[in-house]
């Protein structure tokens, strides 16, 4: 996806991902190859390549990862805070306004990587023993338009969904790379 073009989408509010629901089961599969699947699209590639952009207007793996990061900090939060609150009130917070507020897109691939699959198996290590009436708890979310109502599981979905076609955006940029 060019990065125009996802941000265009986004703020258009065009979701780029089908919205059929997930179980929590494949929520929790999608979720745990996010980072290995990573790891293994981008072994042997050298720091360089991995912050090389194909075209001008295309994310870098790099910039990918630090997408994903993003979005697992902002949608990974307000898991936790509506599995640790009885019905909270979040703001609702962009991926895009967030990433400026970190180094994500300044840091080396591999060091993000780790921080990503440390951030991911925390997440895991919580969602994973919920019981199925854990998954249901919501929050009331404002400040993204309409007030809205979202789920433990609504955000998970949302997580698992959008992180599959950034791997396979990095798998053809790979594929790109190793021709």
């Amino acid at each position: 996806m060019k990065e125009k073009d996802h941000y265009a989408a986004r703020e258009k509010g065009i979701c780029h991902v089908r919205s059929r629901s997930l179980t929590t089961e494949q929520v929790l599969t999608l979720l745990a190859e996010t980072p290995p699947r990573l790891a293994a699209l981008t072994a042997g590639l050298a720091p360089e390549e991995l912050q090389t952009r194909p075209t001008p207007d295309e994310w870098s793996a790099n910039e990918v990862l630090a997408h994903l990061r993003a979005c697992a900090d902002v949608w990974g939060n307000c898991i936790m805070a509506i599995i640790a609150e009885d019905a909270p009130t979040l703001r609702a917070v962009n991926p895009t306004t967030w990433i400026k507020k970190t180094d994500y897109l300044e840091l080396e691939f591999r060091p993000s990587l780790r921080s990503f699959t440390t951030q991911r198996a925390d997440l895991l290590t919580v969602l994973e023993p919920l019981p199925i009436d854990a998954w249901s708890r919501a929050a009331t979310v404002t400040g993204a338009g309409k007030v809205l109502e979202r789920t433990v599981l609504s955000y998970a979905q949302w997580l698992a969904r959008h992180e599959r076609p950034h791997v396979k955006q990095v798998e053809r940029l790979v594929t790109t790379m190793r021709r």
